[in-house]
């Protein structure tokens, strides 16, 4: 029933699953224009992570799409904080520029991701994003995400480290060395395209157990029809 399915949905998520959440400008169009633009959407962002109990993990800001790898305490959590990011940051954009209509296409996208490899994966996916784009020639040149939180340990208020990445190490800065050498090679396409994937389908990032204790949960198939690894572990 939906109700049972809507509880189990609220087990998955009560068990602090990232999410990694993708939204794009409608017709791929920009929705960052100038540094005032990045520096006020996270300025909301952050508002509506914590007022949503949310904590983001990791994250990257390009000319026409955003990248979140966040979790939530409740089901609604990563819905609530997106709507309230965009109830208050569209307005802000056609106000400034003088324009109507949306800006988004339609509602973000996201899957669940599983624990330490993958997670760590899907961060550096994030915050590789604009040396993919041929924007910057390394993650630290780009201003507006957070490698120079994870990387460097600048101060950036919408950070709250994940397990997995806390993980790396005991001792800060041997945690930042470690998380600096996983960018020494650039992610195998094998899991670009499975993040890639599974964002765009809703499938869950991770093992096939991860999967199927999803839809165990979920009662239902989720994403792909094939199982098995969206790629191999090395």
């Amino acid at each position: 029933s939906t109700q049972s399915r809507s509880s189990a949905a609220s087990d998955v998520y009560k068990r602090q699953i990232p999410n990694h959440v993708i939204q794009r400008g409608n017709n791929r169009e920009a929705v960052f224009f100038e540094d005032e633009d990045y520096q006020t959407y996270m300025n909301i962002l952050h508002e509506s992570a914590e007022s949503s109990g949310v904590k983001i993990h990791a994250y990257v800001l390009m000319t026409n799409h955003i990248h979140i790898l966040a979790t939530a305490d409740t089901t609604e959590g990563i819905s609530l904080m997106m709507q309230k990011t965009g109830r208050f940051y569209v307005p802000y954009i056609n106000h400034k520029y003088t324009r109507t209509g949306t800006l988004w296409e339609g509602r973000f996208k996201s899957s669940l991701v599983d624990s330490d490899f993958y997670v760590l994966a899907c961060m550096r996916y994030i915050e590789m994003n604009p040396v993919r784009a041929l924007m910057v020639d390394a993650p630290q040149d780009y201003k507006w995400s957070s490698y120079g939180y994870n990387a460097f340990d600048e101060l950036d208020r919408l950070v709250k480290p994940h397990a997995s990445y806390l993980g790396l190490s005991r001792v800060k800065k041997q945690r930042r060395s470690k998380y600096i050498d996983l960018f020494s090679e650039h992610l195998d396409e094998k899991v670009l395209r499975a993040i890639r994937n599974c964002a765009q389908t809703g499938t869950p990032l991770g093992s096939s157990q991860f999967i199927q204790q999803i839809e165990e949960k979920l009662k239902v198939k989720v994403g792909y029809s094939k199982r098995g690894r969206p790629w191999n572990k090395k």
